[in-house]
């Protein structure tokens, strides 16, 4: 497989022969408000440019998978670039409704057991935040990828680490974790996706695998950055486990 950071959660993902663009934010930088009641409210977003053309990112891709409809995983741009007829997997019954809406004629929801072209998705929980924020986050999925020729790869999504996460890890043995992991906050209510706890936790439970650390540094309400994580990682003896790519940066497995 080969897994390529894009930006903030966008990875182009080739798995068994096949391409798939997970949660893709396409927009130029600035082109959008700020996330409100947030750090860096003076800054627009996305805070970083694309680090290739959209073409290049969504050329030969053969099926897109949407882990929930926050604009910093599904935006206009994406919308507007990629092919109406285009294959696309969605968390459930509302978000498909909602991209059918925006002109997708071939949205399928994720269920635990779906295949497709003969490789495994499996739709996995995640809670985006605890407490009362989830209220106002909504609902988000990640995915496992599982195919007899590839190791198994786990994109947990916006999550922040709970039991459900280590349940998918128990049952699922990924070999590769995507976390997204930029501590994510507004002024109040926590984390909503992981921090540099969570995904030490991550690796607890996963020690032999490679974990990859992405939603950095992209939008206005990140919180953790690439050098205060990977400082944690060397403290904590686990920055042989880790990757916290640049933009762009892709890796083999």
């Amino acid at each position: 497989m080969n897994i390529q950071h894009i930006r903030n959660a966008t990875l182009v993902v080739e798995y068994a022969g096949k391409k798939f663009l997970i949660d893709p934010m396409l927009a130029d930088k600035g082109a959008y408000p700020p996330f409100p009641n947030a750090p860096r409210d003076d800054q627009y977003n996305p805070l970083v440019s694309l680090p290739t053309s959209i073409e290049d990112i969504i050329i030969d891709i053969d099926a897109v998978i949407v882990t929930h409809l926050h604009y910093d995983h599904w935006d206009e741009a994406a919308k507007e670039a990629l092919p109406k007829e285009i294959k696309l997997f969605s968390q459930n019954e509302e978000d498909a409704a909602e991209i059918r809406n925006a002109g997708f004629q071939n949205v399928e929801i994720l269920q635990e057991d779906t295949v497709f072209e003969g490789i495994q998705l499996v739709k996995t929980k995640g809670e985006h935040g605890r407490g009362e924020i989830l209220k106002v986050a909504g609902q988000v999925c990640g995915i496992v990828f599982k195919h007899s020729t590839e190791k198994t790869l786990y994109v947990a999504g916006d999550t922040v680490w709970y039991d459900a996460v280590k349940e998918v890890m128990d049952t699922h043995k990924p070999e590769i974790i995507v976390v997204n992991a930029g501590d994510n906050q507004f002024n109040e209510g926590g984390s909503l996706v992981m921090g540099k706890e969570d995904v030490y936790e991550v690796y607890k439970a996963a020690s032999n695998a490679k974990i990859i650390a992405v939603h950095m540094e992209a939008v206005n309400h990140w919180t953790l950055s690439r050098e205060e994580l990977k400082t944690f990682a060397d403290e904590k003896g686990f920055s042989t486990n880790i990757s916290i790519p640049n933009d762009g940066d892709s890796f083999s497995f």
